[in-house]
């Protein structure tokens, strides 16, 4: 072979091998996209910042990393946020996450938000994102708000209202408003006979116990706690409940005290400011031991003597007095 015709052939490879296309960069694992629905706001409007990540098969994102705490801004504030996440037939999985925002400030001409970095991760099976290594992580574009504003620009103070004295009315809206207010006052006087005389119709019809009404309620009583039974567990926290409610009665009836509503600590203090019709002490004591049964742990609950020697208590007690 000549000289030539070797040149020729090596200079024609030479030119293939350079004329042959080169392979296509592969497509990044994760995608980015973040946009604001519009770039001016005044005060208190909502802008809405919308992230969109496209993951490839087998990648995921750290969601974690852009929850709220960690969006940070300027001037802004966070509303409401609201995330989706949907998986095509080819594996790709999209983020999308909305962030409500809105500002109260006048002070700043733009608001900014900055970018964050978000982790993703190469997904294997049976292993967790939070498990796995970060393959790496992608940056998510912030965005810049303009903030307008009728009021003008570079102004230390706002002078919200003028000097001048407000324009006096006409001598008609002043009669007019004098002759109002009698209207009302008038239309006021019959509504509070209709209430006053509805409230003694109402205290009429309830009927106010006589003391032997009063009596009888107490004989009954105490005939029903002579009557408990306490073997069982169950049947002690009854009576204890059954004991309480009579001496709070009691005590109600005998000191004039809202004694269904007070604890023990607050009925000594208003017995001990009310006078000595009722033994304050026993009283005192005998409430703390019931609610120390009632709402203790079931290990602690008395025993049936015990129990019985509360019973006993009460009894003397309401019999007593």
């Amino acid at each position: 072979m000549s000289p030539v015709v070797l040149a020729l052939l090596l200079s024609g490879s030479v030119s293939a091998s350079e004329s042959a296309p080169a392979a296509p960069p592969a497509p990044p694992p994760v995608h980015v996209r973040a946009s604001v629905d519009r770039t001016a706001v005044w005060v208190a409007d909502r802008v809405t910042y919308t992230i969109d990540i496209v993951c490839a098969g087998g990648v995921d994102i750290l969601i974690d990393d852009l929850a709220k705490e960690k969006l940070r801004l300027n001037g802004l504030e966070v509303i409401s946020t609201e995330a989706s996440v949907t998986t095509d037939a080819s594996g790709r999985t999209t983020h999308r996450l909305r962030y409500l925002l809105t500002t109260y400030r006048i002070d700043m001409p733009s608001l900014t938000i900055e970018p964050v970095s978000v982790r993703y991760y190469a997904k294997r099976p049976g292993q967790s994102l939070q498990e796995a290594a970060p393959a790496g992580e992608v940056q998510v574009p912030g965005a810049a708000i303009a903030f307008r504003s009728t009021l003008p620009e570079n102004q230390p103070a706002y002078q919200l209202r003028d000097g001048r004295s407000p324009t006096p009315r006409r001598r008609l809206l002043v009669r007019a408003q004098q002759a109002g207010f009698a209207c009302v006052v008038v239309a006021l006087v019959p509504a509070a006979f209709l209430v006053v005389s509805a409230i003694g119709r109402r205290a009429a019809r309830t009927p106010r116990r006589s003391k032997r009404e009063v009596r009888q309620d107490h004989r009954s009583t105490l005939e029903r706690l002579r009557a408990l039974d306490v073997a069982t567990e169950d049947d002690r926290r009854r009576a204890y409940d059954e004991i309480s409610a009579a001496v709070r009665r009691y005590v109600a009836a005998r000191a004039h005290v809202p004694g269904p509503a007070l604890t023990p600590s607050e009925l000594e203090a208003a017995l001990a400011a009310n006078g000595g019709r009722v033994p304050r002490e026993s009283v005192v004591a005998l409430l703390a031991t019931c609610d120390d049964a009632r709402y203790g742990s079931p290990g602690a609950l008395p025993s049936a003597q015990a129990c019985r020697d509360a019973l006993t208590e009460a009894e003397q007690l309401l019999g007593g007095h």
